[in-house]
């Protein structure tokens, strides 16, 4: 029997498209150069500004300590990093992202100065990471793992960079479970937010990619047992806003 396109493991998701899994790094990079200089903006009117809450409901859980080394992958123009190295003295950052554009426009902002020596910018691709093993204490992605083409080769990255002892913080849309809310908000995203993409941004078709890429996004109990089959311990979650996003928190044990 052949397999169909949704099973065969040479293609993947673009939103709802499936395309060749050698296309889809190279068409997310596009959609986030596409959108680097309005990432920001459009964050908080999508959001209502509530992913600051969510950030923060995440550094809360995480509780940065002094000295501990955070790699944020897709971590684009610093928000996280920004969070962490304001919560613990002495601690250092690495931003990776595989889109340049939306690190040049990290290391534009205000922050970015006033933290230069304790934060670094790199250029790397989640499923290949240019690090050694071992190397940090904590790894956090938000509103990224979505985007990677292979999302258990991530966590295994993610899983070989720690230290033993170290963790795994992802942040990342995911569904409410109610069928009813869960409608109410699908209408809203799918009618109100590539609308607002195209006024803002100028850029219709990413804000549909990216409304697409949550719907295919696997649950919480699903991805939590992705995080656990990459080898993490002491996997736990947290729904944010009735489940529009979630909080996930693994050990390398």
């Amino acid at each position: 029997m052949t397999d169909t396109p949704e099973h065969d493991p040479k293609t993947t998701h673009f939103g709802f498209q499936t395309v060749a899994e050698g296309d889809k790094a190279g068409m997310v990079h596009g959609v986030f150069t596409r959108v680097a200089n309005r990432y920001d903006v459009m964050n908080d009117l999508m959001s209502v500004g509530i992913h600051r809450l969510w950030k923060d409901a995440m550094m809360d859980w995480l509780a940065p300590r002094p000295g501990q080394r955070l790699l944020d992958v897709a971590g684009g123009t610093g928000d996280i990093a920004f969070r962490f190295l304001r919560r613990a003295p002495g601690a250092s950052a690495v931003v990776c992202d595989m889109t340049e554009s939306m690190l040049v426009e990290g290391r534009a902002r205000a922050d970015a100065g006033a933290m230069a020596e304790r934060l670094d910018w790199v250029v790397g691709d989640a499923m290949a990471l240019p690090f050694a093993d071992n190397s940090f204490d904590v790894y956090t992605i938000s509103f990224g793992i979505r985007n990677v083409t292979r999302i258990p080769d991530a966590l295994a990255e993610a899983y070989r960079v720690l230290r033993p002892g170290g963790r795994l913080m992802v942040l990342e849309f995911s569904q409410i479970p109610n069928d009813m809310l869960q409608w109410a908000y699908d209408r809203y995203s799918f009618n109100v937010i590539p609308a607002m993409g195209q006024v803002v941004a100028g850029d219709r078709d990413s804000y549909q990619y990216l409304v697409e890429s949550i719907r295919k996004f696997p649950d919480q109990e699903t991805f939590a047992a992705m995080i656990r089959t990459a080898g993490f311990g002491l996997v736990k979650y947290r729904n944010l806003s009735l489940g529009i996003a979630a909080l996930h928190s693994g050990w390398k044990l």
